[in-house]
């Protein structure tokens, strides 16, 4: 199914929650919602199932205006990030639960959960409630709960928020598998940026209740549309350079250290910016532009985290241990063709 969100937006009193959201996610399309706590990922899937209404704007579910429709109505699957299972019920029952409120007779109920708990690797745990099972168990029954439905979209709210780290990547894994089996178009709701790259066909990145870039994983580490994008993006986080643009020269703020460099070429005179680059994009080069003193080298195997100084700019790169740097060294550095970015610094702006 596909969904169109236009121009989405939600105010709780004085609070714009999320504003002008517009974005259309294909059918069988598996999309993150990305940002930090309290951008507005949640109150969008909210509105998204009909628990809360809209305060401007339309939901269209493939042709059909679903903006007033009832939760109940909408086919939605919903998983919390506390499974919200019932205690008292065996996995068996938590899951022919939707199917007994639509009134679906037992024997169809019976086969329709056993169907989708194989699908999800239950179907082992029928008869346990859900005290007896661990987290990763507990999620693949609210999933199970979700789908045994048929719904026409699937809506994860931060499902790994409550699990360990080892079984957080079993499960990312195990819910990417499930959504291409099923083909169901699903929204995931995640703040780990890891998960949204390694799980989505697409991202939809926000900020305070605003989209910032809606692409593909691999795009918005490589072409990120503001510095926040940038910096949201990446670990170690990428480097940001504070200084001036002129004739194609980037000097930091305090005036000591400067670099002819591509990425500045033809900005304006005197511009303000910050000179963006991620760790793994800078080079050991005798002639390179960017020359700065090794200030703590750190060994991780076959590569060495060594920190530069450039003027008053400190920044981090990784470095083949091969090359031997030591603490105090003067060395001369290039940026590689990706990864170096510039940004206005009063606005965000990409400019290069």
């Amino acid at each position: 199914m596909r969904v169109v969100l236009d121009h989405i937006t939600k105010r709780f009193a004085d609070v714009t929650a999320v504003s002008e959201f517009s974005a259309t996610l294909k059918d069988g399309e598996l999309v993150s919602l990305l940002g930090p706590s309290g951008c507005g990922k949640s109150t969008l899937l909210n509105m998204l199932s009909g628990i809360l209404p809209v305060s401007g704007g339309k939901i269209y579910f493939d042709d059909q205006d679903v903006t007033m429709m009832p939760p109940e109505k909408r086919g939605i699957g919903l998983v919390f990030q506390n499974y919200a299972l019932y205690p008292h019920m065996t996995v068996m029952g938590n899951i022919c639960f939707p199917l007994e409120t639509q009134r679906i007779p037992k024997a169809e109920r019976i086969e329709r959960a056993q169907e989708i708990a194989k699908l999800v690797h239950v179907d082992m745990l029928m008869n346990r409630k859900p005290s007896e099972l661990s987290g990763g168990q507990q999620q693949r029954v609210a999933i199970a709960r979700a789908l045994v439905k048929n719904p026409r979209l699937l809506l994860l709210d931060e499902p790994l928020s409550n699990l360990d780290a080892r079984l957080r990547l079993e499960m990312r894994e195990e819910i990417r598998r499930i959504q291409q089996r099923t083909g169901v178009t699903t929204i995931f709701v995640t703040h780990d940026q890891e998960e949204a790259m390694s799980i989505s066909d697409r991202i939809l990145l926000m900020k305070s209740g605003v989209l910032q870039q809606n692409d593909l994983p691999q795009n918005l580490y490589n072409e990120p549309a503001n510095q926040f994008v940038a910096d949201f993006l990446g670990n170690p986080p990428i480097n940001n350079l504070s200084g001036t643009v002129a004739n194609g020269v980037f000097t930091t703020t305090d005036g000591k250290g400067s670099a002819k460099l591509a990425v500045c070429e033809g900005v304006e005179n005197g511009r303000k910016v910050n000179l963006s680059v991620r760790a793994e994009s800078f080079v050991l080069a005798a002639d390179g532009p960017i020359a700065c003193e090794v200030t703590h080298v750190y060994q991780m195997g076959k590569e060495e985290m060594a920190y530069f100084r450039l003027g008053d700019a400190d920044f981090r790169a990784y470095i083949d241990s091969e090359e031997g740097l030591k603490v105090g060294d003067t060395v001369h550095l290039a940026l590689k063709k990706r990864g170096a970015f510039l940004f206005d610094q009063e606005t965000g702006e990409r400019i290069r």
